[in-house]
């Protein structure tokens, strides 16, 4: 799934949503090439305020917790068992068969908001034959790739957040998961083992989905749009790319791959949130 990604925003002074504007050239998590779900690091956020006239940039904690969670040690204890950083679009608003909530529903409903991005990082899986069987050998090859929006320098990707407290040392945070939808052609030959994608909305459908009130259906259509891959760029970097968070990946050719088919080619351009 998807659990890194860019948010190093720097072209642009401030971010504009609709009539709103915030500055971000202070704002440092919104310099860094490569942000690590696995580590649970600060996402930079759009968030709604409560009326819904105005956001905030802010960070969270990229990893969702309910709140029955207790405390930091339960906090870790199911960070091991269940993966939260992403939520899936279609399961969003789910409903148990005994008639309990699902995890994200409440924050699907209530607490929508918008991750600033300006790519996100996935695996491709090749597998290599044995050359005794001419069978695919169990483990695969993967190769990194970077994931962009043509000709945009930054772009949204559908979030749903919940507020966490520590019961036993008070602690306050917010923590997130990315919504994820299924993959569209080019995403789904990058991330060819599971074929998903990150929920990234236009700038029109991005405003609905942090700022308007919305019905079910609607936070379902929205949750799981998919991106058109005429308006996305993938591109091979360096394998070793997430242990250097500071640095952008370089591109990198692999000769054992074939090149995707709409690999396109990345030209940033000015623009302005929503």
């Amino acid at each position: 799934m998807c659990v890194y990604n860019g948010q190093r925003v720097t072209k642009v002074e401030f971010i504009e949503l609709k009539k709103l504007e915030k500055a971000i050239k202070d704002i440092d998590a919104l310099k860094r090439p490569v942000v690590n779900a696995i580590e649970c690091a600060p996402l930079a956020v759009i968030k709604p305020t409560l009326d819904k006239t105005n956001f905030d940039i802010v960070t969270m904690e990229w990893s969702f917790l309910p709140s029955n969670v207790r405390n930091r040690d339960q906090a870790k204890e199911f960070r091991k068992k269940y993966d939260t950083e992403n939520a899936k679009g279609e399961e969003l608003l789910l409903i148990g068969e005994n008639g309990k909530e699902k995890m994200f529903r409440k924050s699907a409903l209530e607490r929508r908001c918008l991750i600033i991005s300006d790519r996100y990082y996935e695996w491709r899986h090749i597998y290599r034959k044995n050359k005794r069987t001419g069978e695919n050998l169990k483990t695969p090859d993967k190769f990194p790739y970077q994931i962009m929006v043509k000709d945009r320098p930054y772009f949204y990707i559908a979030g749903v957040y919940n507020n966490w407290t520590d019961q036993d040392s008070g602690e306050n945070v917010d923590t997130i998961a990315m919504v994820t939808t299924a993959a569209n052609e080019l995403a789904a030959k990058v991330h060819n083992s599971k074929e998903r994608m990150p929920t990234i909305l236009p700038d029109d459908l991005a405003w609905e989905w942090a700022m308007e009130d919305l019905t079910e259906q609607r936070i379902t259509e929205l949750a799981t749009y998919q991106m058109p891959q005429e308006l996305m760029v993938a591109e091979t970097i360096n394998q070793k790319f997430q242990q250097s968070p500071t640095e952008i990946p370089y591109l990198v050719t692999y000769p054992e791959i074939e090149a995707l088919d709409n690999p396109g080619s990345f030209k940033p351009a000015q623009m302005s949130l929503f």
